[in-house]
């Protein structure tokens, strides 16, 4: 059992900190949204009044956060680079960006603390189960560390690289998904307009060389119901195609198509606020 706390307990962090209470952890939680601390003592979980608070006695410190702003901000409460002792290990679960990953994970490594940046993918429905994708990016050795940790929150742990890479691989996956929610929903409305609906054709793209996690998971799941709800937002994905593009651009990187993509991304936001669930783009009537 170790001592964990979760900064940042919205559609993500919440169920992972329930998670990994069930998983046998001693966790602490704490929020800015009065909101999100009230819906986590409905849960029973243990709160806080702030992020110092919440690291001093833990042994991991697990962030779930909106933007690399967020993170850096949340490390400099904690007041890890000036806290000495034991071994302290940062799980940065949010999407963040690169060189703020790797200026942190230097700066904490100078400290005698570590940081991992573990973006997930699976939703919130995967954080609920336990059952995330995560891409590791940091040392081996913390990485080994946080494995107890780890284990409660996903059941695809991926270890890619040095701090930072987790960062990419999270941006070049959630680029994907966007493009593939615009390719997927035109494909099914050229269908649907040739006559053959949508229930008819996603078995045979399922089954064939188009799938996709949007045709596979998303569509059937919450956009031929029109429910919306996969707990992802318009805002966050166009944060993470805005950032995918901005590290294109920083290693020289041309992406004719991703480009397009992205700004498919922005000019939807004459249509959908950054609070409404991103399988909307998707709407096939």
């Amino acid at each position: 059992m170790a001592k964990v706390s979760v900064i940042g307990l919205g559609n993500m962090g919440l169920p992972m900190a329930l998670s990994l209470r069930r998983g046998g952890h001693d966790v602490t939680g704490f929020d800015l949204s009065r909101v999100r601390m009230e819906e986590a003592s409905s849960e029973n979980l243990r709160t806080v009044g702030s992020v110092k608070e919440a690291s001093l006695e833990a042994d991991f410190i697990v962030l779930s956060l909106p933007q690399a702003r967020n993170v850096a901000a949340a490390v400099s409460e904690a007041g890890l680079k000036n806290l000495g002792g034991k071994r302290r290990v940062v799980i940065d679960t949010s999407t963040s960006e690169v060189e703020t990953s790797r200026r942190i994970a230097r700066e904490l490594d100078d400290a005698g603390h570590g940081f991992l940046d573990a973006p997930v993918s699976g939703g919130t429905p995967a954080a609920a189960a336990g059952t995330l994708t995560m891409m590791i990016g940091g040392k081996k050795s913390d990485l080994e560390l946080a494995r107890p940790v780890l284990d409660a929150l996903g059941k695809n742990i991926q270890y890619v690289g040095p701090s930072g890479a987790g960062n990419v691989a999270k941006l070049v996956n959630n680029l994907l998904v966007a493009a593939h929610m615009i390719t997927t929903s035109e494909a099914l409305k050229l269908s649907i307009a040739a006559g053959v609906p949508a229930e008819a054709i996603l078995p045979v793209l399922n089954a064939a060389t188009g799938r996709s996690a949007v045709s596979e998971l998303h569509v059937p799941k919450w956009i031929l119901s029109e429910t919306f709800n996969s707990g992802f937002t318009f805002g966050l994905m166009r944060k993470d195609v805005r950032l995918a593009l901005e590290l294109a651009k920083a290693v020289s990187s041309k992406l004719p198509l991703s480009e397009h993509v992205a700004a498919l991304w922005r000019e939807s936001e004459d249509r959908f606020e950054d609070s409404v669930d991103f399988t909307r783009f998707a709407a096939l009537h």
